[in-house]
Formats: C-alpha cells, structure tokens, sequence
C-alpha cells in the first residue's frame, strides 16, 4: 500500500467514527441510538436470521458489507426519521452527495467499491440488498417497540402508515414476517401504534 493510500484510508476510519455521535430516533436507555450502534445491530441480525432464509441463501459476506457501509452517509447527511415527511423529501439528495463526497476520501478504487455497496443497497435489486434492507427495518422495528417507541407515539403513528414503511421487509418472507407480526402484535398491545 502506497503512503498516500494508507493514508486516505486510515484517514476515513477516522472519520467513521463520527457515525457513532449520529443519532436516531430511538432510544437506547435514557438516551438515543446512534447510526453506529444501529448498524452493529442490523449486522447481528443478518448474522442470526441468515440461516432462516427460505430459498437460496443471500451472500452473507456481502450483505454484511452493506450493512457496514449503508448508513456511512448519515455522517454528513444525518439520520431521516422513517416517518419524517419533510425530511424524506430531501433525503435521497442528501444522502448520494453525503455518499460522493465521504467515499471520494478513500483510494480510488476502494471508494468505487464501497459507493457500489452503497449504492446495492440504495436500490435493494439484489437478493444480499433485500436481505440487508429486511435486517436494516426490522432493527429499526424493534428498537422502537424495546423502547416504547416515544418517536412513533409524538406523530400518532398508525399501523396502517407503518406498514408502508415495512411492507417490503414483510414480503420477504421468512425469517422477517414472522418476527415483524410478533413485533406488531406487541405493538398493538402496548399501544404503541394507533389502530
């Protein structure tokens, strides 16, 4: 590795580490989540369910690369709360600028292949991007429901709007619809989503 390779690259693990003061809308305890504690969770669920895929199994390598690298952009962009309609307007620019402009720190061809990751996830076209998107809303998911979702319950969050939000993760199938019903029916419980 060439001096200046190494050194954009230890550069951007640098700036990796500014995901970590990014924060979500869930809480963790008395305090938010963060982008980077998100990831590792999405990561651990893809770790865990991988072998509960019906059909061919996803190249789990591969969406493991995305999950590491889909939310990088939040570091410039910030996190959009899924059910924030003003900020959704906007969030795709955001982010594939946040993405243009973070990847082209690392060496050329390194930040070719993390844009790509990004950008397999973005899309969701391929069978890892489906898998790490069904990871990616069912941690988010569960946080809320874990922490008695006060980001759902400040909008009055329904079922039915919810379900736009989670459709795709629940058709996939085995293992993510019957782990999202049960969330849903302890939502629903616990009044943590309007009827």
């Amino acid at each position: 590795m060439q001096p200046a390779q190494r050194d954009a690259l230890l550069d951007f693990i640098a700036l990796s580490d500014r995901l970590k003061h990014v924060e979500r809308a869930a809480m963790t305890g008395p305090r938010r989540e963060n982008s980077a504690e998100h990831a590792w969770q999405v990561a651990l669920c893809a770790v865990l369910l991988h072998d509960a895929v019906e059909g061919p199994k996803p190249d789990l390598a591969r969406a493991l690369s995305m999950i590491a690298v889909h939310d990088l952009v939040e570091i410039e962009a910030g996190d959009t709360f899924a059910f924030d309609d003003h900020g959704l307007l906007t969030q795709a620019d955001r982010e594939a600028e946040a993405a243009r402009r973070l990847f082209a720190i690392l060496p050329p061809a390194l930040g070719e292949h993390v844009a790509l990751l990004w950008a397999e996830f973005e899309a969701g076209l391929t069978p890892e991007a489906r898998f790490a998107m069904g990871c990616d809303r069912l941690q988010g998911f569960a946080q809320q429901v874990q922490c008695g979702a006060p980001a759902w319950k400040a909008i009055g969050l329904t079922h039915a709007r919810s379900l736009v939000r989670m459709g795709p993760a629940l058709a996939l199938g085995a293992p993510f619809a019957p782990l999202i019903e049960a969330l849903y029916n302890r939502a629903m419980a616990e009044g943590l989503l309007l009827p």
